[in-house]
């Protein structure tokens, strides 16, 4: 029965871990290699800790138990050894300090805003990603092309990422190469990866974002130069245009979508995205911040606060679908700001306030 049971067990491991990738251990690019010995130096170095203690767990109870027969090891005048704190307190030191010194070097040399010029690989490419409900956009600005839920990289050269977002905040995360790097609304982030080797590499977002997270993923496409240009060349002849209608339609949120391409960015596109202005009729962050800088817009500015608002127009309830949030009235703010007590709505604020009615 026994031997049944050992089976079952075996089995059941089999299954829990045949869904497990390995990319972390196993990567693909350099990036992703450094990160790895990182894990494996700081595995090793708190092992020299752990092996010890776990074995002194088992070892020192049933050496010195109650009923041990043999007690001539018992000393009741101990009080003090200099080896014992010698032991206990410097090789932790010692372990810390190295722990120390190599997160230092790494953080700086893996930087995710640091290029990869030092390589020497190869001429970089550029992508603008951009993270959507629930997908992700990939601009190549020097082809002019882009694609949906699906990377190509050219092996060997260094690929600089900017990213953003439409909504919330994403991660763009791929395994094999190493890295990841938050995405935001209104903010531009970057992050630098190269691919080693040609293969097909899982990526996702590893930021929980709403009921389409979890279908949030793409494929790398790690390829050579010829493939690459091809990849490029097939963008171009069998996609469409990306532009701004296109890119507002685009980002409408959507679960499970096909891989798709555009032949065509308009250009200034992805600027647009992080300076949340895509739709014509809403102000850009920059001009926004132009305007706070100066003092506002103030009273007058309340008839225009629909070009200043961005988030209503993509509320989504916890399905996913798009909410119609009440628009601002004007003249209901006008009302309530004049009703309003005078430590809210001074003397001065209420009479350009009656202004503005009138």
């Amino acid at each position: 029965m026994f031997k049944y049971i050992k089976y079952l067990l075996a089995l059941a491991g089999a299954f829990a871990l045949s869904g497990c990738q390995y990319h972390i251990l196993s990567p693909q690019g350099w990036v992703g290699i450094q990160e790895r010995n990182l894990l494996v130096i700081a595995t090793l170095l708190m092992l020299i800790i752990i092996i010890p203690v776990l074995i002194m767990a088992v070892y020192f109870p049933l050496k010195y138990r109650a009923d041990r027969s043999d007690l001539s090891d018992y000393d009741p005048t101990f009080e003090h050894s200099n080896k014992i704190e010698v032991a206990v307190w410097g090789i932790p030191i010692l372990i810390t300090a190295a722990l120390g010194w190599y997160t230092y070097v790494y953080t700086h040399r893996l930087d995710p805003y640091r290029p990869l010029d030092h390589l020497q690989a190869g001429i970089p490419i550029e992508v603008d990603a951009v993270s959507l409900d629930w997908k992700w956009l990939f601009i190549y600005p020097e082809f002019g092309v882009a694609s949906v839920n699906e990377l190509a990289v050219p092996v060997g050269r260094p690929v600089n990422f900017r990213l953003t977002s439409s909504t919330v905040m994403n991660t763009l995360s791929i395994p094999a190469l190493g890295g990841m790097v938050y995405s935001m609304a209104g903010m531009e982030t970057q992050l630098h990866l190269v691919a080693d080797a040609p293969g097909v590499f899982p990526g996702r977002s590893a930021h929980y974002s709403g009921p389409g997270f979890s279908h949030m993923t793409f494929d790398t496409l790690s390829m050579s130069d010829a493939d690459f240009n091809s990849w490029i060349a097939n963008a171009k002849s069998d996609g469409t245009d990306l532009g701004r209608e296109t890119y507002l339609t685009l980002e409408k949120p959507s679960i499970a979508d096909p891989v798709r391409y555009f032949a065509t960015v308009e250009d200034g596109l992805f600027d647009h995205v992080v300076e949340m202005c895509v739709d014509g009729g809403t102000v850009c962050a920059g001009q926004i911040m132009t305007q706070d800088k100066t003092g506002g817009g103030g009273i007058a500015g309340v008839p225009n606060a629909a070009a200043y608002s961005y988030d209503s127009k993509r509320a989504i309830d916890g399905f996913g679908a798009l909410i119609d949030l009440p628009t601002l009235n004007p003249e209901a703010f006008y009302e309530a700001f004049l009703n309003s007590p005078d430590y809210i709505c001074g003397p001065s604020a209420r009479k350009e306030a009656v202004s503005h009615v009138n």
